[in-house]
C-alpha cells in the first residue's frame, strides 16, 4: 500500500516520503497516530504545496542531528564485564549495556539506534556506530575491561 509519511519514522523514511507498506501496518499504525496518508492524487497535491514545510523541518532534523553527532562522538564508553581466566566474557555486552553506559553520561540514546552487528563477546576497544538520523552516523568508542575480583 503507497502512503505518504507526515513524520518522518526511522526504519521506514522521512517526512513527506512516499513509501509502500504493508496494509496492516499502515491501518493499524500509521493511520491512526497520523503518521502517513494514503498516496492519492488528492493527497500528492496536498503535499506538493506542504513540500517547504517538510524540506524545512528535514533541514532542521538534520542539522539537530549533525549537532548531537558531534556530541555523540566524543563519548567514551568504559564497560566492567565478569570474565574467565583465558579473558573471555562470562556474557556478552549488548546494545542494552551499550545504552545505559551512554545514559550513565547523561546523553539519550535508544538501544534501537546503536548499530551492534553482534553481541560483544571479547575485552578490548569497539567502535560502534549509531544511527541518529539518515546518512547521519557518527561512532562511539566502547572499552570493555575485566570486573574488579573481590579480594
Amino acid at each position: 500500500m503507497k502512503v505518504i509519511l507526515t513524520e518522518t519514522i526511522d526504519s521506514i523514511g522521512i517526512i513527506g516520503a512516499e513509501v509502500n507498506v504493508a496494509k496492516g501496518f499502515a491501518r493499524n499504525y500509521l493511520f491512526p497516530q497520523s503518521k502517513a496518508v494514503l498516496a492519492t492524487p488528492q493527497n500528492k497535491k496536498m503535499l506538493e504545496h506542504q513540500k517547504a514545510k517538510f524540506e524545512i523541518q528535514i533541514a532542521k532534523e538534520r542539522e539537530m542531528a549533525m549537532q548531537m553527532a558531534e556530541k555523540v562522538s566524543a563519548i567514551y564508553c568504559k564497560i566492567s564485564a565478569k570474565v574467565s581466566d583465558e579473558d573471555r566474557l562470562y556474557g556478552s555486552i549488548t546494545t542494552r549495556d551499550i545504552a545505559d553506559a551512554i545514559a550513565s553520561q547523561d546523553v539519550t540514546i535508544e538501544k534501537r539506534m546503536i548499530l551492534l552487528a553482534e553481541p560483544i563477546k571479547n575485552l578490548g576497544i569497539y567502535k560502534v556506530p549509531i544511527r541518529l538520523y539518515k546518512g547521519v552516523k557518527p561512532e562511539i568508542t566502547v572499552e570493555v575491561v575485566p570486573e574488579d575480583k573481590p579480594v
